[in-house]
């Protein structure tokens, strides 16, 4: 012990006693270092997790996804301007009025069938239901159900087929009945500056003249007819050669207990 306190060497002890302290500080310093590492790595754990559940005094705020933006079609004012107003049902099944094809059950957005009555029409939004003549079902009226009819597209290139389309909405809470069928809810076509028509659903059609399908309350069915551009003659006449060429095109569609709906459209040269 005596050492310690009366360093022993050749040279003075105050040097020996500078040593000492030199050495100590530099034990200390190590040691402060050695803790506050320890503190900084492991003192993480004891933060509060913001991240982590509500404690129910400060809740964690939720995050909201936002959903698909919806889009509504734009408006027209070209020659037969697509109508999209509540088109929500459609009938089922088709057929064929004279040179026209009439589909009254494909889904919106869907694409015609390959071959037929050729491309461009389009389908209700939901199927709807083609009743039998007999079906007790009330009529349709005109203060129940509104119509409007349009063109698929405004313009049509050499390839492409017509199609109108018929919009049935039913305004009231019950299910009616309306003919559709070509004699009954006769579409007529007119090239531009002509007084007679082109083609008639009427003149030769290939189904039953009388065709009845329901339109939900509160809901609507869209009727579309192609035209594969031939003319057509009264009571199945022979009708003229050829197709019709380009132009614009008036359409005109008459059902019973409703005024006329007019739309029209272009053929285009290429």
């Amino acid at each position: 012990m005596g050492s310690l306190r009366n360093p022993v060497g050749p040279l003075p002890s105050s040097i020996y006693w500078r040593r000492r302290i030199v050495v100590l500080s530099v034990i200390a310093l190590v040691a402060l270092l050695i803790v506050w590492v320890v503190t900084s790595l492991g003192g993480g754990g004891g933060h509060k997790n913001t991240a982590g559940p509500s404690d129910g005094k400060h809740p964690t705020p939720s995050t909201i996804t936002p959903g698909p933006s919806e889009s509504g079609p734009a408006i027209s004012e070209h020659p037969g301007g697509r109508d999209e107003s509540g088109a929500s049902g459609s009938p089922s099944g088709d057929d064929d009025s004279s040179s026209g094809t009439d589909d009254s059950g494909t889904a919106a957005g869907s694409s015609p069938s390959a071959g037929g009555a050729g491309t461009g029409a389009e389908g209700g939004d939901t199927a709807g239901a083609a009743l039998p003549a007999g079906s007790t079902l009330p009529d349709c009226t005109a203060g129940t159900v509104t119509l409007a009819v349009n063109s698929v597209h405004n313009t049509y290139a050499p390839t492409e087929t017509p199609a109108i389309r018929l919009v049935a909405k039913n305004t009231s809470a019950h299910d009616c009945k309306i003919d559709l069928g070509p004699k009954t809810a006769v579409l007529t076509i007119s090239k531009a500056g002509s007084t007679t028509p082109y083609w008639s659903s009427a003149d030769c059609p290939k189904t039953a003249a009388s065709q009845w399908y329901r339109v939900p309350g509160g809901s609507s069915i869209t009727h579309t007819v192609r035209w594969d551009r031939k003319p057509s003659a009264p009571q199945c006449a022979t009708p003229p050669h050829g197709s019709a060429g380009a132009g614009t095109y008036l359409v005109e569609w008459k059902v019973p207990g409703y005024d006329k709906l007019p739309t029209s459209f272009v053929l285009s040269q290429d």
